[in-house]
């Protein structure tokens, strides 16, 4: 294989001055250049852009974590972070994380070894504090409100929003309202803001039996409509458009009378069943994040999100 003392040896020229040319990292005289470039044809050379990357201390690549790959959530996160990796000629690299402790470290020491240039968290089980750590080493970008915590983030603003969509609920005189959440109150700052909305909206937080957590897709929630149903409510209220197409979907195949319902993410599911929806402009959150990734820049970008009345 072709390297660039094969060049040099045979244009005449040192190494240093090959390395100059293809880098172009310093002065080349026209002559030198004009010779190089001749033997570089005449051996049908191409640099090894990985190699030439790792010298640099880049490898042009970001790392975007995410807990599973089929929720909708993340793939229209991914397309925006793609939109502006892509543009400035940057790879991205798709970790599958489980919510798994062990694998986020994993690839937090991926970034300490510069595997990747950038990593971005769309979720996370570690504490933000632990992920801010590692910006020595890189970029980290999480993917929400961090508080108080020194990282760079680009989130969404959702509390007013979905303040917004409960107070639409309430005058329209729905009281008893299924919640369907993809995550434990717990454990995911989405579903803390969701039923805190609900608290300062009705002066309480619901019934736990109004709850349905692990709703994420379409047949999970197919599923879970078994269990809304034995409640009778008159408003569902869901994560996602398509798990109210799920529970949309088990209503009329068990000839069931349809409560009034909203969903989340403005999908096609919902513009289809005409229900109302929350725009979460997740395609912008990735772009943002994206830029944050490339620029190295540690502060804080804010979405603003959209109730939508159909």
């Amino acid at each position: 294989m072709t390297n660039i003392r094969d060049i040099a040896k045979k244009s005449g020229y040192s190494a240093s001055t090959v390395s100059r040319f293809l880098n172009q990292t310093g002065y080349v005289s026209q002559s030198a250049k004009q010779s190089i470039q001749q033997v570089i044809d005449e051996l049908d050379y191409v640099p090894n852009a990985l190699a030439r990357d790792l010298s640099k201390g880049k490898s042009n690549t970001i790392g975007i974590v995410i807990p599973q790959m089929q929720h909708p959530f993340f793939t229209e996160l991914i397309n925006g972070i793609m939109d502006t990796a892509f543009a400035a000629d940057y790879h991205v690299s798709v970790l599958e994380s489980r919510y798994d402790e062990q694998l986020e470290k994993k690839y937090l020491e991926k970034l300490h070894r510069k595997a990747f240039d950038a990593l971005i968290f769309t979720s996370h089980k570690l504490p933000l504090a632990r992920l801010a750590a590692y910006q020595k080493y890189g970029p980290v970008i999480c993917c929400e409100d961090p508080g108080i915590t020194p990282i760079a983030a680009a989130y969404v603003l959702r509390k007013k929003t979905y303040v917004a969509a409960f107070n639409w609920i309430k005058k329209n005189r729905y009281s008893k309202i299924a919640i369907t959440l993809s995550r434990p109150y717990q454990l995911s700052a989405t579903s803390k803001v969701t039923l805190q909305a609900y608290r300062d909206v009705f002066e309480t937080f619901p019934d736990d039996q109004l709850i349905f957590e692990g709703v994420d897709s379409h047949p999970v929630a197919y599923q879970a409509a078994s269990r809304i149903a034995q409640i009778h409510p008159d408003f569902i209220f869901g994560n996602i458009d398509d798990v109210i197409a799920g529970v949309y979907q088990y209503y009329i195949d068990n000839q069931l009378k349809l409560p009034k319902m909203m969903g989340q993410e403005n999908q096609i599911s919902g513009k289809l069943l005409k229900i109302p929806t929350i725009d979460h402009h997740l395609r912008q959150l990735g772009q943002a994040a994206g830029r944050l990734a490339i620029s190295g820049d540690v502060r804080q970008i804010a979405i603003e999100s959209d109730l939508i009345i159909r």
